[in-house]
């Protein structure tokens, strides 16, 4: 009994002991869940704090464009993109089209103040069940309200956002919904804020636009299941919109998603049981009568080759800096009345389309109209380079449909692309091997047909010089004066493929990702695959006078939301690409180019400094020219839609002076002024066939003297004598090397180059190459002289002793007329 007695009482301390704890532990709980929800008011407090004002008008004005400016805050244009929109008022909606909405969307509409937190409480239990069944996909509870304040304020998010900035953009949807409501709008004002702004399928938004996109008819006259399909199109439009392809093929996803927004309908009481069995008996997808609409909106923009690509940077922009959808960045461009401001110099942009319009500035190319639109065509692009503001942007010739193609930069379609010929050379050929240290602008090449070890990698490939000749040795400063192509395809090859791409990327070119893939010709003569277009070369060409620092180009400067907050403001971005001393050498050999004798004289105007470089594809397609003053950079490009040589005579000469006279426009305020030459450049006397020190022999080639002053990165300057240049004796009879038997009356010393190549070609400098034949004038037969009979001796007289010395030929050296003179060193100061 005692024992019974202490055991009961052992367990009912143990029984206090537990419930002890267990009060405890509830306690702590209870306190936790008090300091949780504290803490979480807190929280909840300061993120309604960081809300923005609710902008009643924001919603109201859901129809608002954004404004584009030019580069002096003009107005040019209302923001016209390829979204589909018309406004309609709710007075106009059919009541089975606002019903099939509610409840699909949002079935407690007229029931709740803005949130409905019986759908959240749901909603949250739905996704903690998910997570444990590991299930990764969450179950929206968003009202039409939250949905409207959340397109038309608080369409900025973070980059990446994480599930606390989530939840930070949820709780202010909801503060402002619920405010909103309570304060502002009836619910048929919120419902037509909504319905002409949901997103409906590509680029339709509103339902008015996705009636005429997807029946061809207004909204007022959908049927019953028209209406249950376009309200269940916005939860997926990529997947629900009958037009797409893999929807024509299988209907079933549109057909069941229309199915359950009816079977809502019914549910909610808003159709009978016997308009739901009329309407689901027998669903298919002819039921729906889709009749796609023809009409593409393309309403012009005043300035589209400017804005387009203007827009696009700024939805690249958006997306980056705030991780905005797509449907939400042409949502606030469309309607959220923006303000952007460009780089857009107007008065240039005019200038320039008239002068890329004139048919006078075609020389002997003649203008013809093909489907209503010029052809040939061309396109040109003008940036200062130092803060990377793209001031003209022409992308076509004469008037055009709107959103035609832009064959100057990408506008949201299809980016244009041309092979840009000898222009790359430049870019991937001659500053690649000057800022390596590979090459000077003194370096020679011979200009020659290529060698075994190019044809050997790229067999049956014969590039070819555009006037079928060679020159024989030519300095790079010489190849890129006169655009020798031979001499670029051997540097090129010299060079090493792997760094002409390095260079070409960073020069904002592009190449295919595989070596294999990218040629000799591509790198070397602008033969690529794919090619480029001309804001692309006239950012390239801009590194040549901002001391090797490439600008990205920028179109906009800033974007103001309709709070006057600026939501964007765009930067100078540059990366390094040349040294400053490799930069102004190449922008001082790219002066030969404009200079008389090279390929594009006509691209001077006045006296300002211009430097740059003509471009012609081998069979004559495309015509190009790129280049820059101090001021500014840009490139201009001709050729036709549709691919065609252009006839004999026609030359890239046609586009620099198109690029001159755009270039004269845009300098017309400015002074003249030079670009600074660096620190860390030298300049030396060099030999214009060797590269090297020049010695006397060098002032003395019979082409006159071969000694000029180059332009050298400081250390690359050349330090051994010319050795290409020799001095021998020949016959000036036949200019054959002299020999023994030459007559001295005929034996003179001249100045020659020597060649260790042998070419199938005849090069033009042969003639002055030392010869390799030996004079083969024969020695004169020397006549044996007579003999006196003898005679008796007793009429013999006393005669002098006989001269028995042998007699000698004139000069018997065995060097004489074959002495050659190699390298005389001379007194040259360097």
């Amino acid at each position: 009994m005692e024992k019974e007695r202490n055991t009961n009482k052992k367990n009912k301390k143990k029984t206090r002991k537990l419930a002890k704890f267990f009060k405890i532990v509830l306690l702590i709980f209870l306190g936790l869940v008090i300091l949780t929800g504290v803490a979480g008011a807190g929280v909840t407090l300061a993120i309604i704090k960081t809300a923005p004002p609710l902008d009643v008008n924001a919603i109201l004005t859901f129809n608002e464009p954004s404004t584009i400016y030019d580069s002096n805050d003009n107005y040019i244009d209302d923001v016209n993109s390829e979204e589909k929109r018309t406004v309609i008022s709710i007075n106009d909606v059919p009541k089975d089209l606002v019903n099939a909405f509610v409840s699909i969307e949002d079935e407690r509409f007229y029931k709740h103040n803005g949130v409905d937190f019986k759908r959240v409480a749901g909603v949250i239990y739905i996704d903690i069940l998910n997570k444990l069944r590991g299930i990764d996909e969450l179950e929206g509870a968003s009202t039409i309200t939250q949905q409207l304040v959340r397109n038309a304020m608080l369409s900025t998010r973070e980059k990446e956002p994480t599930f606390l900035d989530s939840a930070k953009r949820k709780i202010r949807e909801m503060y402002l919904a619920v405010k909103l409501e309570k304060e502002h709008l009836t619910k048929d004002q919120i419902l037509e804020g909504y319905l002409n702004t949901v997103p409906l399928g590509g680029t339709v938004y509103g339902v008015e636009a996705a009636a005429k996109y997807y029946f061809n008819k207004s909204a007022k006259d959908l049927n019953l299941i028209q209406c249950a399909y376009l309200a269940g199109v916005p939860q997926n439009p990529s997947i629900y919109n009958a037009f797409l392809a893999s929807r024509q093929k299988d209907p079933s996803k549109y057909l069941n998603r229309t199915k359950t927004v009816l079977s809502m309908m019914l549910k909610n009481n808003y159709i009978t049981e016997q308009q739901y069995n009329q309407a689901v008996n027998g669903l298919s997808k002819d039921s729906f009568e889709f009749v796609q609409s023809t009409n593409t909106n393309n309403s012009r923009l005043n300035y589209e080759w400017f804005t387009l690509p203007a827009i696009e940077q700024v939805k690249e922009d958006l997306k980056a800096q705030y991780n905005y959808t797509d449907e939400e960045i042409n949502n606030l461009l469309m309607f959220g009345g923006l303000k952007i401001y460009t780089t857009m110099d107007k008065n240039l942009q005019d200038a320039a389309q008239a002068i890329i319009d004139d048919t006078k500035n075609y020389g002997s190319i003649k203008t013809q109209m093909l489907n209503g639109i010029m052809d040939p065509q061309a396109s040109a692009v003008i940036m200062d380079y130092h803060t990377g503001e793209v001031k003209v942007i022409i992308g076509g010739r004469g008037e055009q449909p709107a959103r035609s193609f832009n064959r100057a930069a990408f506008n949201g379609s299809k980016e244009f692309k041309k092979p840009v010929g000898s222009t790359i050379k430049p870019l991937t050929v001659y500053a690649a091997s000057i800022d390596s240290k590979q090459a000077t602008a003194a370096t020679v090449v011979e200009d020659s047909p290529i060698g075994s070890e190019i044809k050997k990698q790229w067999p049956g490939w014969e590039p070819k010089n555009d006037n079928l000749k060679y020159q024989g040795y030519v300095t790079l400063r010489e190849a890129i004066k006169k655009s020798i192509n031979l001499v670029a395809v051997k540097q090129e090859f010299a060079l090493g493929l792997k760094t002409g791409i390095s260079y070409g990327e960073k020069f904002g070119l592009t190449f295919h990702t595989t070596q294999d893939k990218t040629s000799l010709a591509s790198l070397s003569l602008g033969e690529m695959y794919d090619g480029e277009n001309t804001l692309t070369m006239a950012a390239a060409y801009g590194t040549f006078g901002n001391g090797g620092m490439y600008t990205k180009p920028r179109l906009y400067r800033k974007v103001i939301d309709r709070r006057n907050v600026t939501i964007l403001e765009s930067k100078v971005e540059n990366s390094k690409i040349l040294s400053p001393q490799s930069a102004y050498i190449m922008y001082d050999m790219m002066k030969g180019p404009v200079s008389s004798g090279g390929t594009g004289p006509s691209a001077r105007f006045g006296s300002m400094p211009v430097a740059g470089k003509t471009g012609t594809t081998g069979d004559k397609k495309e015509l190009w020219f790129s280049g820059l003053t101090p001021y500014y950079s840009g490139s201009v490009w001709i050729g036709h839609d549709n691919p065609e040589p252009f006839p004999k005579g026609i030359s890239s000469d046609t586009a620099a002076a198109i690029w001159g006279k755009i270039m004269k426009a845009a300098h017309s305020n400015m002074s003249i002024k030079e670009i600074e030459k660096p620190s860390g450049i030298v300049t030396r006397s060099v030999c214009r066939e060797s590269g090297l020190v020049p010695t006397d022999l060098c002032s003395k080639d019979p082409r006159g003297s071969q000694v000029y002053t180059e332009m050298f990165i400081a250390g690359t300057q050349p330090t051994t004598l010319c050795d290409v240049h020799v001095e021998a004796k020949v016959n000036k009879l036949n200019g054959k090397l002299a020999t023994e038997f030459t007559p001295k009356e005929l034996i003179e010393s001249r100045v020659f180059i020597k060649r260790d190549s042998k070419s199938s070609r005849t090069l033009e400098d042969q003639a002055y190459v030392l010869p390799t034949e030996m004079d083969d004038t024969k020695p004169e037969p020397v006549e044996p002289t007579p003999t006196e009979p003898e005679q008796p001796v007793e009429n013999q007289t006393e005669q002098k002793p006989k001269d028995t010395t042998p007699s000698t030929p004139a000069d018997t050296n065995p060097n004489n007329g074959n002495e050659m003179k190699p390298n005389s060193n001379s007194d040259n100061t360097q």
